[in-house]
């Protein structure tokens, strides 16, 4: 037996193969690919290592990519682990519901094992994935709240229990404590990734892009390399250079940093080109040579079912290089998979959001913007179910209100419009799409009004 950084009991003979996992852990928190070979440095010195055996599993589920999920039920099915303490089996439980496909079922273990365990560092960062994948705010705020008063400033990893806990705050809608929690948990751990794009996302569903334009500008060094995060707040950079204006930017930052030379071609990674790429989509500026380069790669990722935000995301990448075929077989693939009885999380997905978004992407890249409409509309109050985030989402939204707006549904158009101009009033897009109403229902004096607000908006950086 032995006790690991944050007092914990472990089963394992092996003081070197705790050594290696304390340090895995760690990696992790900061998102730093050397988690995988201090995980299997720890699996050397002692195969039979429970916690070991479990993190590897973790890692291969959470990429979201079915290779690497295969390969991750392997590893666990050949996996011996020998006498386990309550804390490890209920690992062992979850990292096996996780493999199954139940994510809700893994969610639910891990958060009972936070209750009676609220320093495993392991359960909180792998439950506030499952919960980042299934799109569920509360839990993403208060699974690591519930946890925190056990956790005290002088923990080495207490700036990344803030750091999660900052982006469930921003999800949670509590923007102003969200961002002096996030703040705080950088001021400690500069290189707390998770905590600064917690502030990134904070300043976005307020509007505030110049604000994170500047936060990251300010720390460059310690978001940009070394993790396996930059693609993703790299993304959001790119974000805030749209809202600014600044379109060229960000196809700078898409060709050097997102879908560079060298990408990794990972879900993750392919995800957020898509999703970058389809803003530019909306705004009838279809990026089809870049599209095109992302058809292979995700072809390889979807061709089994295993995440339906991933699927929307091919699509997306599909529609934008004219490939609608490939769209049409995703779906028919998926409409397959779904008349088996649902036993995993991805299928009430799929089923609920993932299919109805598919194939409002496919409308909508063939010119049927009234289907887009018919077929995002019923779905907007729940597209939370299929994972995400608020940011990543805006992405379908953002096709709703397109959508409407070509099809000249325009009372709907300008309700979903006030919506946001409501939530977001320093927006520029918001007002950007303002002018757009405005002019389509004939009042030119309005949409002069509204494109100067958003021009006002983007001096503002």
């Amino acid at each position: 037996m032995g006790v690991d950084q944050h007092g914990l009991q472990t089963t394992t003979a092996s003081t070197t193969a705790l050594e290696h996992y304390d340090r895995a852990v760690d990696e992790l928190l900061h998102f730093r690919a050397e988690v995988v070979a201090e995980t299997g440095a720890a699996l050397d010195e002692d195969p039979t290592f429970p916690m070991a055996v479990v993190l590897r599993g973790y890692l291969g589920l959470l990429t979201t990519d079915h290779d690497d999920a295969v390969a991750a039920r392997q590893h666990l099915a050949s996996s011996e682990t020998g006498t386990v303490n309550p804390r490890e089996r209920a690992h062992l439980a979850s990292v096996n519901q996780l493999a199954g496909g139940d994510f809700h079922g893994a969610g639910r273990t891990l958060q009972d094992l936070t209750v009676e365990y609220p320093r495993d560092a392991l359960a909180l960062a792998v439950g506030h994935q499952i919960d980042f994948f299934t799109g569920n705010a509360v839990s993403l705020r208060d699974r690591v709240g519930g946890a925190l008063s056990s956790w005290h400033p002088d923990d080495r990893h207490y700036p990344n229990v803030l750091g999660m806990y900052a982006f469930g705050l921003e999800e949670a809608g509590h923007y102003d404590r969200s961002e002096d929690v996030g703040r705080e948990a950088v001021e400690r751990d500069r290189r707390d990734v998770w905590g600064i794009h917690a502030v990134a996302h904070t300043y976005e569903m307020q509007g505030r892009f110049g604000d994170g334009l500047r936060y990251f500008d300010d720390r460059l060094d310690d978001w940009s390399t070394d993790t396996f995060f930059n693609v993703h707040n790299w993304w959001h950079y790119a974000l805030y250079a749209i809202e600014s204006g600044d379109r060229t930017r960000a196809l700078e930052i898409y060709d050097a940093a997102i879908n560079g030379p060298g990408a990794s071609g990972i879900s993750l990674q392919l995800l957020d080109a898509a999703a970058l790429l389809w803003r530019f989509e909306l705004a009838g500026d279809r990026q089809t040579e870049r599209f095109a380069a992302l058809v292979e790669p995700w072809q390889r990722r979807v061709e089994n079912p295993f995440y339906a935000f991933n699927d929307a995301h091919a699509v997306m990448a599909y529609v934008g290089a004219g490939r609608f075929e490939l769209a049409e077989a995703l779906i028919e693939n998926r409409i397959q998979w779904l008349r088996d009885d649902p036993t995993v999380t991805n299928q009430a997905m799929t089923a609920r959001v993932g299919l109805p978004v598919c194939r409002a992407l496919l409308a909508f890249g063939q010119g049927r913007y009234d289907d887009t409409v018919d077929l995002l509309r019923p779905i907007r109050g729940h597209v939370n179910e299929f994972g995400g985030s608020h940011a990543q989402r805006d992405a379908v939204y953002k096709t709703l209100v397109e959508a409407a707006l070509r099809a000249r549904r325009l009372p709907l158009a300008r309700s979903l419009i006030s919506e946001r101009l409501n939530v977001r009033p320093c927006s520029p897009y918001n007002w950007l799409k303002q002018a757009d109403l405005a002019r389509a229902l004939g009042d030119e004096a309005a949409a002069v009004a509204a494109t100067a607000k958003a021009h006002a908006y983007q001096g503002t950086t």
